[in-house]
């Protein structure tokens, strides 16, 4: 059973990153790849929602700024991978 999510952390943790470069472009995906892309958006599109209200994106430049809550989703999945 921890094996399995485990498993599915790390399925997870594969899908955030996939979802991050994917999404600028998710108009031109195929119908094979825009199904699984739905179903990550699914998943991480209301939580990074919820962080959005909590965190604000960090300022690294004039003009400039970086939104954090993919980094900080990441960072949770991460420990929970980890410490779990």
């Amino acid at each position: 059973m921890i094996l399995a999510f485990r498993i599915f952390l790390n399925v997870l943790i594969v899908g955030l990153f996939l979802y991050s470069k994917l999404v600028p472009h998710m108009d031109k995906l195929n119908t094979r790849y825009k199904s699984a892309f739905n179903f990550f958006q699914g998943i991480f599109q209301p939580v990074l929602n919820f962080l959005k209200t909590l965190i604000k994106p960090f300022q690294v430049g004039q003009g400039l700024a970086v939104d954090m809550t993919q980094i900080i989703l990441l960072i949770i999945l991460l420990l929970i991978n980890n410490y779990f």
